[in-house]
């Protein structure tokens, strides 16, 4: 379950200025252009050559669900990568990030203080910084603990120790996530 890395990716694609390509033709044609073989898109999709050159002239209309369902992932995946570059610098240089979550939160405090983790629904701005050190992650192909590690730390500080005004040894674990979305 890729939780952080998948609301990461969609909120990528908020910023596309066209939409994908609809057909299988037209979606076939894109990735053959990106990866600039037949076989490459073979081998990324898993079927054989012949069929996407029928699928890149238009002899082949409808594929099957699971086939279209891994054909519109490739293309998003790869769509407008420029848009997507440019909107993630502007995010980790000045605008950050808006995080919607709702999870469970424990935590770990001082003695006498309750650290039964419960829901919350939070809508947090998270500074530049911390896009930077979530985008920098994601880009080396962090692992999900590793985000959800990012994620906790930020807010944590900028949520419930209000940026180190109050709560100093607050740790924040964030589990149990019911969904998350980010915005920039």
């Amino acid at each position: 379950m890729s939780d952080i890395n998948d609301s990461l990716t969609r909120a990528d694609e908020q910023h596309f200025t066209r939409p994908i390509p609809k057909s299988a033709g037209a979606q076939m044609r894109y990735l053959l252009k990106q990866l600039k073989s037949t076989k490459n898109v073979a081998t990324t999709l898993g079927i054989s050559q012949r069929t996407v050159e029928r699928y890149v002239k238009d002899q082949i209309k409808q594929p099957k669900p699971a086939l279209a369902a891994r054909m519109e992932a490739e293309v998003r995946r790869r769509w407008q990568p420029l848009v997507r570059k440019r909107a993630r610098e502007q995010a980790a240089r000045t605008t950050g990030l808006v995080i919607e979550t709702r999870a469970r939160f424990g935590f770990t405090a001082a003695p006498g203080t309750t650290d039964d983790g419960r829901m919350r629904r939070i809508t947090q701005h998270l500074p530049p910084e911390y896009a930077q050190r979530l985008f920098s992650a994601q880009a080396t192909g962090a692992t999900e603990a590793q985000l959800r590690h990012i994620t906790a730390e930020a807010l944590q500080e900028i949520y419930f120790k209000d940026n180190g005004t109050r709560a100093g040894g607050l740790l924040v674990e964030f589990t149990d996530i019911d969904y998350v979305d980010f915005a920039f």
